[in-house]
């Protein structure tokens, strides 16, 4: 951000908080789509505990490069996924994925999106009015 006293550390925050919605949304959805495929494992990550490690990092300083003309992508390594298994699993692996288990986490994580993003524009009204009565 620009500066960070007219910002602060809420928009830094709201920004992890929508990367990690949006990384659990992706694998619910994969989980959804291979809920057909014979010994596939769904996968999920706690929220909370993967925002605390994404706050918890420094920002480099530097943009580290592999080459000379590759940029790092240190982003992706923030997130580390850990599968777990569905404990409404067959003997056979041939019902691996829960439907109403993957229904119901997607919806509790599109409510944690929409209340984040709901946040983020509280935030930028707050600015704006604060903008707006300071030429008054």
């Amino acid at each position: 951000m620009a500066d960070s006293r007219i910002y602060g550390h809420t928009f830094k925050t709201i920004a992890k908080a929508l990367d990690v919605s949006s990384r659990r949304h992706n694998l619910i959805a994969s989980n959804i789509a291979n809920m057909d495929t014979i010994g596939f494992k769904p996968s999920d990550l706690d929220f909370n505990k993967t925002l605390k490690r994404a706050m918890g990092e420094k920002e480099p300083d530097y943009i580290a490069k592999t080459h000379a003309q590759h940029l790092s992508a240190n982003d992706e390594l923030s997130f580390k996924l850990n599968g777990e298994n569905s404990y409404d699993v067959d003997i056979y692996r041939l019902d691996s994925v829960n439907i109403d288990t993957e229904m119901m986490n997607l919806m509790e994580n599109n409510i944690k999106y929409r209340t984040t993003t709901e946040m983020l524009m509280r935030k930028m009204k707050i600015l704006n009015y604060s903008i707006d009565e300071g030429g008054k």
